[in-house]
């Protein structure tokens, strides 16, 4: 694994202006796709997926088909991992584990949100080598901007313009001083009484119900924690880079690093360890 992101086997290099063209494919498939359809969301018809918090609309099949055909076009020898494909077929997590590279994405993050008309939804897309979460976009076709992050070489915000500014996570606060985003919903008995009870510990929590706004405003050093619990890797592999890149440190809830090809064991992300292990405290005992 070479530090920006070349495989042995593929002649790929995830540099800035090639991650630029992966932000660009977001950019039009949110335009074209998203857009039109979030404008005239009172004939959206959804589907449940796996519960009532996990639905699905044509806007995120049909962004997806145009994100697959864009990146299939620009990097045609990566693998295309989307959630709404992997959910019609089996062994897509052994395909993730086995790639040399592939791309994970999340056509419409916040699909709740943007079927009940809220702008807070987004596109998330992380490049991974040999299980490694190496690049990644997360875009808001709302603003028309973008959160990016290269293992190793930081994290930024994109404006459509083309302005950028760094993006670093919120400087270490005691436990009382948190802001907390965590969804509860997932967590299975007796943890989720007990995360409930003990988040009255923290200054403030909430939940957006879209992982690609949470982590870019943890990115962005506008709260201090993220607590989820399900972990499927379209959800979370792109944030999880970016906040990492933006400074922070996270780990699964008993301290174990996290790997894209994980989808259990909780994830908790904090401004630095000792935050980290303060909350852990905080919440989970």
């Amino acid at each position: 694994m070479k530090r920006h992101g070349r495989t042995r086997d593929l002649d790929i290099e995830m540099t800035p202006d090639a991650l630029q063209q992966v932000g660009e494919i977001l950019r039009a498939a949110g335009r074209n796709e998203l857009l039109p359809r979030f404008m005239t969301n009172h004939t959206l018809a959804t589907r449940q997926k796996t519960s009532a918090f996990d639905i699905v609309t044509e806007a995120d099949e049909q962004c997806e088909v145009a994100i697959q055909r864009g990146l299939r076009g620009r990097f045609p020898e990566v693998l295309f991992i989307g959630e709404e494909l992997a959910g019609k077929s089996a062994g897509w997590l052994d395909a993730l584990s086995n790639a040399s590279a592939a791309f994970i994405v999340d056509p419409l993050d916040g699909t709740k949100n943007f079927a009940a008309g809220l702008p807070l939804f987004g596109i998330m897309a992380a490049y991974v080598e040999r299980g490694i979460v190496m690049a990644s976009a997360i875009h808001d076709p709302i603003r028309g901007d973008t959160a990016f992050a290269i293992r190793d070489q930081g994290a930024w915000m994109q404006d459509q313009h083309g302005a950028r500014v760094s993006l670093h996570v919120a400087a270490p606060v005691e436990v009382a001083s948190m802001e907390a985003i965590a969804g509860t919903a997932f967590l299975p008995e007796p943890l989720r009484s007990r995360m409930r009870a003990n988040l009255d510990r923290l200054a403030m929590y909430t939940w957006l119900r879209c992982a690609a706004h949470e982590y870019r405003m943890a990115a962005a050093g506008h709260v201090h924690l993220l607590s989820y619990n399900r972990l499927m890797p379209w959800d979370h592999a792109a944030g999880w880079l970016l906040h990492r890149e933006a400074g922070g440190y996270s780990a699964h809830f008993d301290g174990s690093d996290y790997l894209p090809s994980h989808t259990s064991g909780g994830l908790l992300c904090a401004p630095d360890k000792t935050s980290w292990l303060a909350a852990r405290s905080a919440l989970l005992d």
